[in-house]
C-alpha cells in the first residue's frame, strides 16, 4: 500500500511564503512523477506543479512564484511557494504516479490535502 502524506499548509499573509512537503511511503518500486494540484471551492481541480525525471511544469498562474523539487532518496516532493496571493487560497493535494510492484502498472495516488490560506 502506498501513502502520500502532506505537510506545511497554513495561514500566511499576502506576499508571504509557504513550503509544502509530501512524502511517499509504503511498497514503492519506482516513482514516475510527483506533483501538486489545488482545488478552490466552486472550481475544478487545477495543476500547480509537477516534476518528472527532473523536468518540471507549472500552472500558468504560477508565473515564476513557485518552485517544485524532488528528493529521490526520501521519495519526497517539495513545493516552495513565494509571493503568495489571496487567490492562491485553496486545498493543495499531493499527487504521485507510482509503480508499487516491479514490472507492473503504475497507479495514481493522492494525499488527503492541506489547506493554504492567504489572507491579511
Amino acid at each position: 500500500q502506498v501513502q502520500l502524506v502532506e505537510s506545511g499548509g497554513g495561514l500566511v499573509q499576502p506576499g508571504g511564503s509557504l513550503r509544502l512537503s509530501c512524502a511517499a511511503s509504503g511498497d514503492i518500486d519506482s516513482i514516475d512523477s510527483m506533483g501538486w494540484y489545488r482545488r478552490v471551492p466552486g472550481k475544478m481541480r487545477e495543476l500547480v506543479a509537477v516534476i518528472d525525471e527532473g523536468a518540471s511544469n507549472y500552472g500558468d498562474f504560477v508565473k515564476g512564484r513557485f518552485t517544485i523539487s524532488m528528493d529521490n532518496a526520501k521519495n519526497m516532493v517539495v513545493l516552495q511557494m513565494n509571493s503568495l496571493k489571496p487567490e492562491d487560497t485553496a486545498v493543495y493535494y499531493c499527487h504521485g504516479v507510482i509503480r508499487p510492484t516491479p514490472g507492473f502498472h503504475e497507479y495514481d495516488y493522492w494525499g488527503q490535502g492541506t489547506q493554504v490560506t492567504v489572507s491579511s
